[in-house]
C-alpha cells in the first residue's frame, strides 16, 4: 500500500537486477498506470519506478527500449469496472483506455500520450522490434481489433499509425449487432520477421510477415475455437473476410472451449503456444462453458521461411482435471526468458 498500486499486470527485470511490475489501479480499484520495483533477490518492495504525480491515467503492459531512452506503457481500464464484466456502456462511460504512453526512461517521467482514437480502443500487449537499435514497434488493441505501429519521428518525438484492422462480423445471437475481433496478445518473433496475434472472440491466430514494418502482409491463420463456430449460439450474418463459419475444435474427443488468448513462441519461432482463458470475469461473460470444464493450451506449428500455421494434433494441455480445478491458465512463459519477456539492452 504504501505505493499506492494495486493489480499488478507485467514485469519485466532490469539491467540493474530489480524488477519492474506495472499497476492497472490504486487499492480502491480506480485507474492508475504506475510500477512497482522489486529488489531482484530479496523480492521486497522497493517503491514506485515513476516520479511521484507521474502516473499514467490507466496502465497495463509495458516495454522499454534503453538505446532511446524510452519506455512505452498501455491501458486496459479501471479495475473495478472491467472485472464486473465487459459492457458496451463502460466504454462510452470513459472507463477503458485509447492511448499509449511515452516515457523518459532517465527521469522517469511521461513525457507524452499517443491518444489513439476509436480503432485503438483498449490497447494491450505493446512489442518493440527486438532489435535494440530499433525505434519503432505495435500494439495490439483488443475493442479497436487493430495493430497500431509507434515510431520515433525526425522530430524526436513519437508517432503512431494504424497498420492492421480486422473487420468486426455482423451477427445474431450475441450481445452485439457487431462482433470485433478483441486482439488479446501479440508477439513478435526474436529475428523480427514476423507478428503474431490472437483474436479472442472471433477465434483465430495471425502471422503477419513483418518486413515492411509499416505494411504488415498476413502470411498465415489458423481456427481454434472461437465464439461463431458452426452449430453454436452465433449466427454471422454478413463477413468480408470469410464465406462460412469456422467447425468447432476437437481435440482428443473433447471440444475446445474458449479461443486462443495468450501466445508464446519458441526461441527458433518454430512453435507458437496458445491458451485460452481471459480474465475469470470476461471468460464467465464470454464463455462459460470453458469456465466449468477448464482452459486448455494448443501447440501450433510455425513456416519460418514461407509463413503458415498448422495446428499440431498431438499436442494438448487440459487444465479441466487439474487438481482445485477446473483451472483457468493464462500466461505462457519458458524459465531462460523469451519473446515477451526479453528485452536486449
Amino acid at each position: 500500500r504504501s505505493s499506492d498500486l494495486a493489480n499488478p499486470h507485467t514485469s519485466h527485470c532490469l539491467g540493474c537486477g530489480d524488477i519492474m511490475i506495472s499497476s492497472m489501479g490504486d487499492p480502491s480499484g480506480n485507474a492508475k498506470g504506475g510500477f512497482i520495483l522489486l529488489d531482484g533477490k530479496t523480492f521486497e518492495v522497493k517503491g514506485n519506478w515513476e516520479k511521484e504525480g507521474e502516473a499514467a491515467p490507466y496502465g497495463y503492459d509495458f516495454w522499454y527500449q534503453l538505446r532511446h531512452n524510452v519506455m512505452m506503457s498501455t491501458e486496459w481500464g479501471v479495475p473495478k469496472v472491467l472485472a464486473r464484466s465487459f459492457n458496451p456502456a463502460d466504454v462510452a462511460a470513459g472507463h477503458y483506455g485509447h492511448s499509449i504512453h511515452v516515457w523518459d526512461w532517465t527521469t522517469h517521467t511521461r513525457i507524452q500520450t499517443i491518444d489513439l482514437g476509436d480503432d485503438g480502443s483498449i490497447p494491450l500487449e505493446v512489442r518493440f522490434l527486438h532489435n535494440p537499435d530499433a525505434a519503432e514497434g505495435f500494439v495490439g488493441c483488443a475493442l479497436g481489433s487493430s495493430v497500431f505501429r509507434f515510431y520515433k519521428t525526425e522530430k524526436g518525438d513519437w508517432a503512431a499509425e494504424r497498420v492492421i484492422k480486422i473487420p468486426s462480423k455482423k451477427v445474431e445471437g450475441w450481445m452485439l449487432p457487431e462482433m470485433p475481433s478483441l486482439i488479446t496478445d501479440i508477439l513478435l518473433s526474436l529475428d523480427d520477421r514476423y507478428m503474431y496475434f490472437s483474436n479472442w472472440l472471433h477465434g483465430d491466430i495471425r502471422q503477419y510477415d513483418i518486413k515492411d514494418t509499416r505494411h504488415p502482409k498476413l502470411v498465415g491463420q489458423v481456427w481454434l475455437g472461437g465464439s461463431i463456430v458452426k452449430g453454436g449460439p452465433v449466427t454471422v450474418v454478413d463477413d468480408p473476410e470469410m464465406n462460412s463459419q469456422p467447425d468447432p475444435l476437437i481435440m482428443k474427443g473433447k471440444r475446445v472451449q474458449g479461443a486462443p488468448q495468450m501466445i508464446q513462441l519458441s526461441l527458433d519461432g518454430k512453435r507458437l503456444y496458445a491458451s485460452t482463458s481471459l480474465f475469470s470475469a470476461w471468460d464467465k461473460q464470454f464463455y462459460p462453458d470453458m469456465v466449468k470444464c477448464g482452459s486448455v493450451m494448443l501447440q501450433i506449428d510455425v513456416d519460418t521461411e514461407k509463413g503458415g500455421l498448422k495446428l499440431n494434433r498431438d499436442y494438448f494441455v487440459d487444465f479441466g482435471n487439474e487438481p482445485d480445478g477446473p483451472a483457468l491458465a493464462h500466461e505462457i512463459r519458458y524459465p531462460g526468458g523469451d519473446c515477451t519477456s526479453d528485452i536486449w539492452v
